[in-house]
């Protein structure tokens, strides 16, 4: 039952980044693009926006394949991470812990989650159990 879910948790999180980097690259599922995203990122001080666009969203995007198949799941965890680390040191972090106040209360519970998955396997419903 833990391997089922280690999965269950692998693909929700995994595939929810996907769609996140999604956003953030192609402007698929509302969001808005690397132009729109760069511009934004460039308004809060993050810059050159459109070259930190595309990282975030390569990030989000690999990151969160990688994490669905439970594939490289040390990097895969690492990746993600990062990023919600970068999010909560540039966005949420002023705005205290509480997710109502637009703080980084969820993506510290991301960090966890990824970290979590990294340090104790992806389990054997992945590719890491077949390949490595």
């Amino acid at each position: 039952m833990m391997d089922l879910g280690l999965l269950i948790i692998r693909l929700v999180i995994g595939l929810l980044f996907v769609g996140h980097g999604a956003q953030k690259l192609f402007g698929w599922f509302g969001g808005y693009g690397v132009k729109g995203t760069g511009g934004w990122m460039e308004s809060i001080g993050i810059k050159p926006g459109v070259t930190m666009a595309i990282l975030a969203g390569l990030a989000e995007l690999g990151g969160g394949l990688l994490f669905a198949a439970g594939l490289l799941t040390p990097l895969a965890g690492l990746m993600i991470a990062v990023t919600m680390g970068g999010a909560i040191a540039k966005v949420h972090g002023a705005n205290g812990l509480w997710a109502t106040q637009n703080g980084y209360e969820y993506n510290l519970v991301l960090i966890a989650i990824a970290v979590g998955i990294a340090l104790t396997g992806a389990g054997k419903y992945s590719l890491d159990a077949i390949m490595f």
